[in-house]
């Protein structure tokens, strides 16, 4: 046990959720080797379980972690690689001697998220390898948030990092005129980091907390890199919105409370204050895309509660017109609800009819089932839907909000 309680294996994960993605990019800028610069910190990370307790945590643990993953890197390249180029990589690793501050290291992720966004590499892998070369995301959790199975998840993975180094993409900020193109994955792997930690509703999980303000320190990087780029405006508008409302997601006792029933006083009123400016400019460039409108949906459900009305038609709308741009069965989810809740739960409960087979698994689908049909007056069915909800629901305070809702249809 170290001085202010932390134990070493504490260390080391609290300097893996700090510094995983930095090291990871700063230790790849060079050769292009993503998969050796994450061996290579894995085996730092290792090493440390094994000396810290011993030999007590470093003053800096960054420090620590990237002369030892720079050693094993130099090792790991000896031993794959001849000639001038490997000579020139090793150069340029060895030149890596022990770092007197490692939070001094040029921050390089945003330069290797957009590499992981090549043109060269799979479009079905590039938000994937976003995740979990700049922020650790294992490959299940990353295959959970984009609805794929963990063994496919994986190969896209090992092949996309295999791309990198075999086209030698460069691990830097592209040419202007190319940041625009490859955005579009940059913004969906910053979304599935914040919806991965959206879903600690209670807060408890450090890292979910870290990882949602990563997050939106990455948004804010990017949209103030491309302010003529609306749906960076969006997105980081639609992450704020979220925020805003975050501690009103559970009461004084835990329990868990639907955005409808919030208290809007317990809202952060200076973020929903700059998300709505941040709409208002996106829109100003007549360019509607995904996160605009997603953003729209927020601000139309947080003015209602603010100021009383709700607008459901537009909110349909909305949804219809996002349905109809992505393509997206959650999408398609949502309007499906704003639906029933505009008046027609009939034609709401028939558009999840259409849906069951692609979101069998997926556990908003059947609370939204039993919504409608409870809406609907099929209440054993909607009760039988909400234990699928629930069975399909990791959180237990959620769990006991879908218990409360199928008791009243009994």
């Amino acid at each position: 046990m170290n001085a202010g309680g932390t134990t070493p294996a504490m260390a080391a994960e609290q300097a893996a959720r700090r510094s995983y993605g930095r090291l990871v990019a700063y230790l790849a800028a060079r050769s292009r080797d993503v998969a050796g610069a994450e061996d290579a910190l894995a085996d730092a990370f290792e090493a440390a379980l094994t000396h810290w307790p011993l030999d007590g945590v470093p003053a800096n643990p960054e420090a620590w972690l990237l002369t030892v993953a720079r050693r094993k890197a130099i090792d790991a390249l000896r031993r794959r690689r001849r000639g001038d180029e490997a000579a020139a990589w090793l150069e340029w690793l060895a030149a890596l001697q022990d770092q007197a501050d490692a939070l001094a290291l040029p921050d390089r992720r945003l330069a290797l998220m957009f590499a992981c966004a090549h043109p060269a590499i799979d479009p079905a892998a590039r938000a994937p390898l976003m995740l979990q070369a700049v922020l650790g995301f294992d490959a299940a959790t990353i295959a959970a948030a984009f609805l794929v199975v963990p063994a496919t998840m994986s190969q896209r993975l090992v092949r996309a990092k295999a791309k990198i180094r075999q086209a030698g993409i460069r691990l830097q900020l592209p040419d202007p005129e190319a940041l625009g193109e490859r955005l579009g994955a940059v913004l969906s792997a910053i979304y599935a980091a914040y919806a991965d930690a959206w879903t600690d509703a209670a807060g408890t999980d450090p890292r979910r907390r870290e990882l949602a303000d990563e997050a939106i320190w990455l948004a804010r990087l990017v949209a103030s890199l491309l302010p003529q780029e609306p749906e960076a405006l969006g997105l980081l508008a639609l992450m704020l919105y979220s925020q805003a409302r975050r501690e009103a997601r559970r009461d004084a006792a835990g329990a868990y409370v639907p955005l409808s029933e919030q208290d809007p006083a317990r809202w952060d009123g200076a973020a929903i204050d700059e998300a709505e400016a941040l709409l208002r400019a996106a829109a100003a460039h007549g360019r509607p895309g995904r996160y605009q409108l997603e953003a729209a949906v927020q601000s139309a459900h947080l003015a209602g509660a603010r100021y009383g009305r709700v607008d459901r038609a537009a909110i349909a709308r909305l949804y219809a017109a996002l349905a109809e741009l992505t393509g997206s069965p959650v999408a398609a989810l949502n309007h499906a609800v704003a639906l029933s809740q505009a008046g027609d739960a009939a034609a709401g409960l028939a558009r999840l009819d259409a849906l069951q087979a692609q979101l069998a698994d997926y556990q908003p689908y059947w609370a939204a089932r039993a919504e409608l049909l409870g809406r609907c007056g099929q209440l054993a069915a909607a009760r039988e839907a909400c234990e699928r909800a629930m069975a399909l629901e990791t959180d237990e305070a959620v769990r006991q909000f879908l218990r409360r809702r199928a008791a009243a249809w009994r």
